[in-house]
């Protein structure tokens, strides 16, 4: 916890304070050397009445009311709230392929170190949506459920790796059917990023995965991330990320992984969606952020949030009472010699 949100205002209560300090003492030379010029040393005990300001306390209560002022700028906070955010969101689902294909060097690092990348600065952009995160092979599973919340998207997101879930191979019907089921309770449009190198080893794979989300209004964004030349895929790497050995299949014969634009562009055409083929994080991000920006919208909680109280109302309350006493505190009297004295 954080007793201010702002203590920035510290450092400007300093320079401000010292600014004021500087002043008074200026404009209290400038004034008695005025009167001392046009009216004598005995001027202002008389020109005052034989009173004067107890100009110490008046600067005490002008001081400490400037620090008050800040200290309630700066935000003091102490003990929490639960706060319900409600507001209008679309609602997105995220594939992510983590087959062994995405391990491919035809972008570097490798395939789904750029997938994981632009989907981070596309998360951070994402402030009206739902979103949910899938990690898919010839399986899909639920990593992230639907959520608003930035900081559990990017926690789920920065833990996906290639091979991580027990089964290989890339099968698209199967995160469009979980994307599907996810996304079902939500009434509209919805849509589906998909980012995968599209080599789908199953037959009539294809075909399902389109039935499936025109059912559910489902808009497929595929991302095509690879090169169609393909490439080798890394089995084993030693420690400082040489490949040792390359990926075979079961004849013995080396695997070269391919980007298939082909079942993409269909898929993606099929569900009027688009078909993005990667280039660096920052453009795909926003090409895939513009064809979110027409989703059908739904009202509700995003979800209670706990945040801190402020607690400025104390710190001004007495920053104002302070300078109506600098204000309006009354003369003492003092005597006329006294006064004299004090434009020597």
């Amino acid at each position: 916890m954080e007793l201010f949100g702002k203590p920035i205002f510290f450092i400007y209560f300093l320079l401000a304070a010292l600014a004021a300090g500087a002043i008074w003492l200026a404009g209290n030379k400038l004034k008695n050397r005025a009167i001392n010029a046009f009216f004598g040393p005995q001027a202002y005990a008389k020109l005052t009445g034989g009173l004067r300001l107890n100009h110490k306390l008046n600067a005490i209560f002008f001081f400490t009311g400037l620090f008050f002022l800040f200290t309630a700028l700066a935000r003091p906070q102490w003990g929490t709230e639960v706060m319900q955010a409600e507001g209008k969101f679309a609602q997105t689902v995220i594939a992510v392929d983590v087959s062994s294909s995405m391990k491919a060097r035809d972008l570097q690092p490798d395939r789904l170190a750029n997938a994981k990348n632009m989907l981070s600065m596309l998360i951070s952009n994402l402030k009206d949506e739902r979103i949910g995160i899938i990690a898919f092979t010839t399986k899909a599973y639920i990593q992230c459920p639907i959520t608003t919340d930035e900081a559990a998207l990017k926690y789920f997101l920065s833990n996906l790796k290639p091979d991580m879930l027990p089964v290989p191979g890339t099968a698209l019907a199967a995160p469009v059917d979980l994307a599907a089921h996810m996304l079902s309770k939500y009434p509209g449009q919805k849509a589906l990023i998909l980012l995968t190198d599209g080599e789908d080893h199953e037959p009539d794979q294809l075909k399902k995965a389109i039935k499936i989300a025109i059912e559910n209004g489902l808009r497929v964004i595929a991302v095509g991330i690879g090169t169609q030349e393909g490439e080798l895929i890394p089995q084993r790497v030693d420690g400082s990320g040489k490949v040792l050995e390359y990926k075979k299949d079961k004849n013995g014969n080396t695997v070269v992984s391919k980007l298939d634009e082909k079942s993409l562009l269909e898929l993606a055409q099929a569900t009027n969606g688009a078909y993005i083929h990667y280039t660096t994080p920052a453009q795909v991000a926003s090409k895939v952020e513009a064809n979110l920006k027409d989703l059908d919208r739904s009202y509700s909680s995003s979800g209670a949030h706990a945040r801190y109280k402020d607690r400025y109302q104390i710190p001004l309350g007495i920053a104002i009472l302070l300078f109506c006493l600098w204000l309006l505190w009354p003369a003492g009297k003092a005597a006329a010699d006294a006064g004299s004295k004090k434009v020597q």
